[in-house]
């Protein structure tokens, strides 16, 4: 599996996929993070944003909005498991526990089927929160590639972040 730290990126192909096998990768949240999320989707509900609001709602304070939590299983199958050349078919997702600032999640991937006609993969996806709890799950469909690649790793560009 490809680290944070490793200078290339590998995908894993279809033929070296196994029913059973999984990735993982993890990310703390940063108040940064759901900022820069809103400003990237739109999504500026108060929820997200607005700390003296997000203090009287269900959750008591500022919660990361549900597709971040998403959007790591994404990173997980597009750069680790099974990696570039990965093609995201289908996903399912319930989510079932908020995600506060200063949470570390957990995102697993695991090899449910293989579909040998299509090369296509069914994964059952667990996002977890540092104390063990589920905050997503559910289940993506995918068609893993069939070539490896292995290419220097491409840096994210960097978010600066200005208040309107």
């Amino acid at each position: 599996m490809t680290t944070a730290t490793t200078q290339t990126i590998e995908n894993i192909t279809y033929d070296e996929l196994s029913v059973g096998q999984s990735g993982q990768l993890q990310r703390a949240l940063t108040a940064d993070d759901i900022r820069a999320f809103a400003a990237v989707s739109g999504d500026t509900n108060p929820a997200h944003l607005d700390a003296d609001y997000a203090a009287g709602t269900l959750f008591h304070g500022v919660i990361a909005h549900g597709m971040w939590g998403a959007s790591l299983i994404s990173a997980l199958l597009g750069t680790r498991f099974p990696g570039p050349g990965t093609i995201y078919l289908e996903q399912n997702l319930q989510f079932t526990k908020p995600v506060h600032i200063g949470d570390t999640l957990t995102v697993t991937a695991t090899v449910l089927s293989k579909d040998d006609a299509h090369h296509r993969v069914e994964l059952d996806c667990q996002v977890v929160n540092q104390k063990g709890a589920v905050v997503v799950h559910g289940n993506a469909r995918v068609m893993a590639p069939t070539e490896k690649v292995c290419r220097p790793r491409i840096a994210a560009p960097t978010i600066h972040l200005v208040e309107a």
